[in-house]
């Protein structure tokens, strides 16, 4: 038996963490003074109907080794027999680096303990690694072996087409993904960026003049890079805004012609703290990345 955990930063819904029996390692959040466990003790809507008046920003902190440790723990008092953690892109979070310190220390207190425990880098965020851990879950279903999925997820983990776009470019400019002077003009001209996974960390690549442009960019996109072999599935991730996600997935099925399972899900609070209200998300296997110097990104 197969124990596939994460921490909260992959956003994958409640129905979808309880029906394959996600392991979730909650990431902290500090609001005003008080401490939050991502998706334990305040929900996103609750969070984003707050967080245009608070008086500080909020903070967030990557979830500590005890939190893995239980979850290794009770993997393995419910039989489970391999565990397989899928984290957030170490270039984003030391969630990763948690994780591996999480499973040595493990292994160094039960020497007795022969499970297997095999630490994903995913390179991605929110969604991201959400999709890998989802095709995961499914894999594993469909009989893929502890080692099937390893391999799975290291071959293909830089693949995992990410694109975000915001509402608000100052939580971007404050966390230094785009420049001030850039998020100036930006806000002047309604301009939104849209950002993309590149070596793990998060990079501008497109800028579009409001919210129909930017869904028509994902679906151009979208048509473009789909990898029919794998796609059996796309996530579409939203902040506070379930009809932008809406929009998207009508746009994805009639003019994009995609079959697949389209799942729409909310990112959650420790996400939510750096991509602000209106964000929306889309997450997808993308060809081979070689194709990228025909693309440019």
């Amino acid at each position: 038996m197969i124990k596939i955990m994460a921490d909260s930063t992959c956003d994958l819904s409640l129905e979808i963490i309880a029906k394959y029996d996600i392991g979730i390692a909650p990431l902290t959040i500090q609001i005003e003074g008080i401490i939050h466990r991502d998706k334990i003790d305040i929900d996103p809507d609750t969070f984003y109907s707050i967080l245009e008046n608070l008086r500080e920003e909020p903070s967030t902190s990557m979830p500590s080794p005890a939190e893995y440790t239980k979850i290794f723990n009770e993997a393995i008092q419910d039989g489970y027999t391999e565990i397989l953690c899928i984290c957030m892109s170490s270039g984003t979070s030391a969630a990763y680096q948690s994780a591996v310190i999480a499973r040595e220390l493990f292994l160094e207190e039960n020497p007795q303990i022969t499970v297997p425990i095999y630490i994903v880098d995913s390179k991605s965020m929110s969604h991201g690694s959400g999709w890998l851990i989802l095709k995961s879950c499914r894999l594993r279903e469909d009989g893929a072996s502890f080692e099937d999925l390893i391999a799975f997820n290291e071959k293909y983990k830089t693949r995992v087409k990410h694109f975000l776009s915001v509402d608000d470019l100052n939580r971007l400019i404050k966390s230094g993904r785009i420049s001030s002077l850039g998020g100036f003009f930006g806000k002047l001209l309604h301009i939104k960026p849209i950002m993309t996974m590149k070596n793990g960390r998060g990079a501008v690549v497109a800028k579009e003049r409001g919210q129909k442009k930017v869904i028509a960019h994902y679906v151009r996109e979208f048509i473009k890079r789909n990898n029919p072999e794998l796609n059996d599935f796309i996530i579409i991730g939203y902040t506070s805004d379930i009809r932008i996600a809406e929009e998207l997935e009508y746009k994805l099925v009639n003019e994009g012609t995609f079959k697949g399972d389209i799942y729409i899900m909310q990112m959650g609070v420790a996400v939510g703290t750096h991509v602000g209200l209106r964000g929306i998300s889309m997450f997808f296997m993308e060809k081979n990345k070689t194709d990228h110097r025909l693309w440019g990104v």
